[in-house]
């Protein structure tokens, strides 16, 4: 967004960039900056709370009255980030002929279609789509039982887009399921990974891998990391 800011501003445009980043936003020099020390994937800070987004707003809107700069600017009020798992039910076991992950991610397909329906949009795709979610499961389960990763893939194996769209589809599912507001990225990073059985098989392939000597191209990605 820094860099995109400087873009408009270079045609005109009068910018203002909400980063929650401050050392990027200082490495960039971008013309306006409101930073806001609040979670990764929450700009506006507390969720459902009008009265505090009004706030973040205003503040930002203000900095409009300030020179081209670089004017970085830091919102007075902390929003921590919340770590604990999402509240969210999972589906029970329905096949017992398939592995875990597969089952749980085929019993949440209903979610996530009525996800991609409200929202009108998807990050699922990058590799594999809703339809391949299930598959996908299934090769890194063979990683898992033993199979060596070009037995399973062929030379090619793209393990960042594969790992993207797991989480995502997931996460997608979980917007339908989970109580509360909208959870903040960590929230959803902790219950995938720590409650999902599509989360520790994708962890479990990923050591599979490593123990297999593939390269750190190709596992180092598959988690973030801090796990």
């Amino acid at each position: 967004m820094c860099a995109l800011a400087h873009v408009l501003e270079a045609a005109g445009i009068a910018t203002v960039v909400l980063a929650s980043m401050r050392p990027v936003a200082e490495r960039m020099n971008a013309p306006r900056v409101l930073y806001c020390e609040f979670p990764l994937g929450r700009p506006l800070g507390v969720p459902d709370d009008a009265g505090f987004q009004r706030g973040v707003l205003t503040a930002a809107f203000e900095l409009l009255n300030a020179p081209s700069g670089p004017v970085l600017v830091d919102y007075p009020e902390v929003v921590e980030a919340d770590e604990t798992p999402l509240a969210c039910a999972l589906p029970p076991r329905f096949d017992p002929d398939v592995a875990a992950s597969v089952d749980e991610a085929r019993g949440l397909r209903a979610a996530y279609d009525r996800s991609v329906v409200r929202r009108g949009t998807t990050e699922v795709g990058r590799s594999i789509d809703a339809d391949g979610v299930a598959g996908a499961l299934a090769e890194l389960e063979r990683l898992i039982a033993g199979e060596h990763w070009k037995e399973v893939y062929g030379p090619r194996l793209d393990t960042l887009a594969v790992s993207h769209d797991l989480r995502a589809y997931y996460q997608e599912a979980a917007l339908e399921l989970a109580d509360g507001p909208s959870p903040g990225a960590r929230q959803a990073e902790a219950w995938f990974f720590e409650q999902t059985e599509a989360g520790k098989t994708l962890a479990a392939a990923r050591d599979a891998l490593k123990d297999q000597g593939a390269p750190e191209g190709i596992t180092f990605y598959m988690l973030p990391v801090g796990r």
